[in-house]
């Protein structure tokens, strides 16, 4: 994805700057998952074994380390779907979109923090968003071309339908696994 490539370009950084700015992104992950997005930036920094000068010198603010982690965690879902390419098509639809789940419901805390003092058009959510798609697009083309997904079905109205599903309250992870497993199987072509 672009977001990280272009801020790496903008100021190139060294072997030992690079990790420890990768270390802080996963102790961050970490940190506000057990704390949430209002966890302790000396906490993140001390389980990235840096200093608190070093975290802030990567991000000078809680707001870029949120972006970073977001951005990170974006990158990760996208790569995916390489790992069902050699499923058939219908199975890696549903396998991306499963893992698509799993990032929606660790991400929402990040996202809405990040929404709530950034514009929802912010370049990294145009950025994110565009990347989604140019992961996903392909899965569903590939299951519609297969004849596996009906040829009215857009993207835009899977990613609907999926990110309802997440918002489902009081739902275990499996139930909203479940849901989603009998909801996306309406995509299915029916002669």
């Amino acid at each position: 994805m672009a977001v990280a490539a272009e801020a790496e370009k903008a100021r190139p950084l060294r072997a030992d700057a690079a990790r420890n700015r990768a270390q802080l992104i996963a102790a961050a992950r970490e940190a506000f998952a057990e704390h949430g997005t209002g966890a302790s930036l000396e906490d993140i920094a001390r389980r990235a074994g840096v200093g608190v000068g070093t975290l802030y010198r990567h991000f000078p603010n809680r707001q870029e380390l949120l972006e970073a982690v977001y951005v990170e965690e974006v990158e990760a879902l996208c790569r995916s779907a390489a790992d069902f390419a050699s499923l058939p098509e219908w199975d890696a639809l549903v396998a991306w979109f499963l893992r698509f789940v799993d990032y929606v419901a660790t991400k929402r805390a990040l996202a809405e923090e990040m929404l709530a003092t950034v514009s929802k058009d912010a370049p990294v959510f145009r950025q994110c968003h565009d990347a989604i798609f140019a992961a996903g697009q392909p899965l569903l083309a590939k299951a519609i071309a297969a004849g596996a997904v009906r040829d009215d079905v857009a993207f835009e109205d899977v990613i609907r339908l999926v990110s309802g599903v997440t918002m489902i309250r009081n739902a275990t992870p499996e139930d909203i696994r479940r849901v989603l497993t009998v909801a996306l199987d309406g995509l299915r072509y029916r002669p």
